[in-house]
């Protein structure tokens, strides 16, 4: 698997990580949850993402990867659900932290997000703060946001943060200058959502808001774009090479798909007409789509 440096951070990631969303759902068996996580490492996808939302998934990664913490980069989402705190205080977060420190079975996390905390609240400052104040104190390397337009826009700006993650995909294609404001910046940068929920694969639009939206977008970009592999493979390629983008993130919980998407990564980047026909098929079809929180 191809690594790359993490903006300046010192850190590298690889071209393909794993997002651990649905590692924890309780309704996915522990010993499969193993296999999965466990799986992911010995692909090469060697940058797992989580969040306090994700059920059981960090103190999954805790409990199966914490005898292999020195092979992989961590990176997890805090600002909610922090018993004792409002949302998006200065408390949350910290305590959200070391909640999260607890769970994931380890002293340092290499990355945590805000995650996808509203423009006003960054603007406030009062959570920025907190995160700096747990990197300051030992607790985490990377203090990052993760989120689209606006609040994205800000949290690059503000020189805030040493990383961001952002939406991208093919029908998604906002965050591509943020992206390389990003970078130029020296800040590390995530790709999420790059299979767009795998709108292809539906008959109907999903109920999930964002697959829903992406699901009703692709049926105007697929006539546009003209077909030039199998969908899965052309998006994933597609976002894992984008400009300024290093690393990007695919979950789910069938370990046969997982490595597809790492032999679709492997093949390497789309041939430049074909990115071409990409963006220009997005600028025809969806110049006016933004970025989906």
């Amino acid at each position: 698997m191809q690594r790359r440096p993490f903006g300046r951070s010192g850190l590298e990631v690889p071209v393909l990580g794993f997002g651990a969303m649905q590692a924890g759902d309780p309704a996915l068996g522990e010993e499969h949850a193993a296999r999965l996580l466990n799986h992911a490492l010995d692909l090469g996808c060697t940058l797992i993402d989580t969040a306090r939302s994700y059920g059981l998934s960090e103190a999954r990664i805790g409990r199966h990867l914490a005898r292999r913490r020195d092979e992989f980069v961590l990176s997890t989402k805090v600002g909610y659900d922090a018993p004792g705190h409002p949302d998006w205080t200065y408390g949350s977060v910290m305590a959200g932290v070391d909640a999260a420190r607890d769970r994931l079975r380890t002293d340092v996390i290499d990355i945590v997000h805000l995650h996808s905390c509203s423009l006003d609240v960054l603007e406030a400052g009062e959570v920025a703060r907190s995160l700096e104040d747990c990197r300051a104190a030992g607790k985490l390397r990377i203090a990052a946001y993760s989120g689209d337009s606006a609040a994205l826009r800000y949290a690059i700006a503000s020189g805030e943060f040493g990383s961001v993650q952002a939406s991208l995909n093919l029908c998604d294609q906002e965050s591509l200058r943020a992206l390389r404001e990003a970078r130029a910046c020296g800040m590390g940068t995530i790709a999420k959502r790059p299979l767009a929920g795998q709108p292809w694969r539906h008959a109907a639009p999903p109920a999930d808001f964002a697959h829903g939206e992406y699901w009703r977008r692709f049926a105007e970009l697929r006539e546009a774009i003209v077909f030039m592999s199998d969908w899965e493979a052309l998006a994933l390629r597609f976002a894992a090479y984008a400009p300024a983008v290093d690393c990007v993130l695919v979950g789910g919980t069938d370990l046969g798909h997982l490595e597809r998407n790492r032999d679709a990564v492997l093949a390497g980047p789309l041939h430049a007409a074909q990115v071409a026909a990409i963006r220009a098929a997005f600028a025809r079809v969806g110049g006016g789509w933004r970025g989906l929180i």
